[in-house]
């Protein structure tokens, strides 16, 4: 990435402001070009500036994070990284999202200071992340036409999908799932990265909107049709075979994974569960979790699907999977579903 990333910060806090400057003045590649003190003034700076992406406090008087995106995605898409410090704000956080945001990262504390290296390398890593993402992928994604509920009325191979996500999965997701009728004959589980205290909302925001039941994964979930399990962020979301059942197992290791939990991780223990009854499908998300696990599945004679680039906000993780020729069909958000029961 050559060209220098133009970041502006916006918090009503002194501190926040402060800290979060030097975060990432600390990268070559970011340049802080301004801050902001609420909605109104960064919209403002936004103009006068034209940064390339913008980091926003979700909880500001007078104009807040919410409001910000709303108003900026109107007048011009750019990406937005929400700022929040606890996930007691995991409703409004997930709001700024539907309205556009890309994605969600912890902010500093004033208590948080021995943490602070770690959201520091998380920052950075996202807005330079960010920047890559396409003006065009960043409005909402208004919900699909009420169209009849596709019906399987033959044997399928497949027993189970996984999916893999990231940056700009939530809108993803929010899109695709409710396509899926009731009585959709294997499980779902899928992988992504959020911080931790906002997956479980996630699944019951999901759940509300959708035909199939989704929830967030516990240890000892059963994996039955009909089911969509979310992997709970900060835990690895793994298949066992427990008697005649498959279930849910979640493991803080392995450790050496750049994201707890992983699409690899994932993807390899339901290929060691299901072995070439799998279908993968990597979606939007910058880097490249995702690849390891495909290989683990078509090592064992499964299937990968993966986002096709028109679609894709970041077109990280795909781009990973179709580089290392892994991915068996490629397909836009619109054609996701019809692809996937075409290869059940």
């Amino acid at each position: 990435m050559s060209t220098l990333i133009k970041a502006l910060v916006v918090d009503d806090s002194a501190f926040v402001r402060k800290v979060v400057k030097e975060m990432l003045g600390r990268s070559p590649l970011i340049e802080v070009v301004g801050v902001a003190r609420d909605g109104a003034e960064a919209l403002e700076l936004v103009e006068k500036l034209k940064p390339s992406v913008v980091t926003c406090d979700l909880m500001m008087p007078g104009m807040d994070g919410i409001g910000f995106v709303r108003e900026q995605m109107k007048r011009r898409p750019l990406p937005i990284l929400i700022l929040t410090a606890t996930p007691e704000d995991g409703e409004k956080a997930l709001e700024a999202m539907e309205a556009g945001a890309v994605d969600i990262v912890q902010k500093p504390t004033a208590r948080a200071t021995n943490e602070i290296l770690s959201i520091r390398d998380e920052l950075v890593d996202k807005v330079k992340g960010a920047a890559q993402a396409s003006a065009s992928k960043l409005q909402p994604i208004t919900a699909p036409p009420r169209l009849p509920r596709p019906t399987i009325k033959r044997e399928v191979e497949t027993k189970i999908i996984v999916i893999g996500i990231s940056t700009g999965g939530p809108q993803a997701l929010r899109y695709l799932i409710p396509q899926f009728p009731a009585n959709f004959p294997v499980p779902i589980a899928m992988v992504l990265h959020m911080p931790v205290g906002y997956t479980e909302m996630f699944a019951q925001k999901l759940n509300e909107i959708s035909m199939l039941k989704v929830i967030e994964a516990k240890d000892g979930s059963l994996l039955h049709p009909g089911t969509a399990l979310l992997a709970a962020a900060g835990r690895h979301l793994m298949l066992r075979r427990a008697g005649g059942e498959v279930v849910a197992q979640l493991s803080a290791t392995p450790f050496d994974t750049p994201h707890r939990p992983s699409a690899d991780v994932l993807f390899q223990s339901a290929s060691e569960c299901y072995g070439s009854k799998v279908l993968g499908v990597v979606m939007t998300g910058m880097g490249d979790d995702g690849k390891k696990g495909a290989a683990w599945i078509k090592a064992q004679g499964g299937t990968v699907l993966t986002e096709a680039e028109g679609s894709c906000v970041i077109y990280g993780m795909p781009r990973s999977v179709v580089e290392a020729g892994l991915s068996d069909a490629s397909a836009t958000l619109d054609e996701m579903l019809q692809t996937i029961l075409d290869r059940l």
